[in-house]
């Protein structure tokens, strides 16, 4: 096949949720959305369902239909983005539970669906979305007597322990919710690792799931591998790629492999970036073009069909490293051109 192979380890993925949950002594949800992390939410999400996920959080609603018709109507939907114009028959329908964010979302929510479940997002310092103090202070009274099932925020700096950030929203979450009676949600996988007092009544790990940082201890879900179109024999002083970036400095073979930035492989990843051939580094040379990308394999002791981008030898926050981002863009930003392949759970 001419296309590369996406493999995602379903195993791997519950067992990164089993350590998180087992980390906290309340409900450990899921959170699946942007296709579950690119990695294809209906295959995640059964696979968590099945570990025990009885609640998941996905951005939009056309996110949530996507999941609902993957795992039934046995688990709770949750959608980040709340409940905004026109997505009143898709939450109705497809029973999702919209975090509300704003005064208005909730006047829409209580008029055009006064008996539906809804969770109420705080504002606790990050100023992305949420109701900041005053604002909930003014319908608190008022969600808290509704259908509401959760409360919860979002930390900006879990990532970095030691953050002040850290501190200062944990003691706004308290400020804005202690003594109700609705459960709360503070904590995502980097919240999970500061600790109990961040864990409240549910947490919400997303990243730490698919094999990524903070998550120091998760074990990789997707491996990634290209196939190698052609191989072919380059003089010294003959040049590889667009603008010819690179420029051989010996006889070199060069293999051709499909796959680029079309693909979700950043193009800045033509600074240096490596694939793996077992357990040996392979280095991209030239620049990463939308469909096709070069590599060194001259040092290789036979010639390759396939290169590995993901795997054992390079994790996604590593390949994203050499990038200049996280490993949330690398995961999310993979194509759908990729044969996608399944095992366990």
């Amino acid at each position: 096949m001419s296309t590369g192979f996406l493999s995602v380890d379903l195993d791997a993925l519950t067992a990164n949720w089993r350590s998180l949950d087992a980390m906290t002594d309340v409900e450990t949800c899921a959170v699946v959305k942007a296709d579950g992390y690119g990695l294809g939410v209906a295959k995640v999400g059964r696979a968590l369902m099945k570990a025990g996920v009885k609640r998941f959080f996905v951005a939009v609603p056309e996110e949530g239909a996507i999941l609902r018709h993957a795992v039934g109507p046995n688990v709770e939907i949750c959608i980040f983005a709340g409940h905004m114009r026109g997505d009143t028959d898709m939450i109705a329908d497809m029973m999702l539970t919209p975090m509300i964010n704003t005064i208005g979302q909730l006047t829409r929510h209580l008029e055009a669906l006064p008996d539906h479940p809804f969770g109420v997002q705080l504002d606790t310092g990050m100023n992305r979305l949420g109701l900041e103090i005053d604002e909930w202070a003014s319908i608190a009274e008022i969600a808290l007597t509704q259908n509401c099932r959760l409360v919860m925020s979002h930390l900006a700096c879990a990532d970095t322990p030691d953050h002040p950030m850290n501190r200062k929203q944990l003691d706004q979450f308290h400020l804005m919710t202690d003594g109700i009676n609705v459960p709360r949600s503070l904590a995502a996988t980097g919240g999970i690792l500061l600790g109990p007092e961040y864990h409240f009544d549910m947490t919400r790990p997303g990243i730490g799931l698919y094999g990524g940082a903070p998550f120091a201890d998760a074990l990789p879900v997707a491996y990634l591998d290209l196939p190698v179109i052609q191989v072919r024999d380059v003089e010294i002083g003959e040049t590889v790629g667009y603008a010819n970036a690179w420029t051989a400095q010996r006889p070199s073979k060069i293999a051709t492999l499909s796959g680029g930035y079309a693909d979700g492989l950043t193009r800045a990843l033509s600074a240096g970036a490596n694939l793996w051939h077992g357990a040996q580094p392979v280095p991209l040379v030239g620049r990463v073009s939308m469909d096709l990308i070069t590599a060194d394999v001259t040092d290789l002791p036979e010639l390759p069909g396939v290169l590995s981008v993901l795997g054992l030898d390079q994790t996604v926050d590593e390949l994203a490293a050499r990038a200049g981002t996280i490993g949330y863009e690398i995961l999310t930003s993979l194509g759908p051109r990729y044969e996608r392949r399944y095992s366990g759970a």
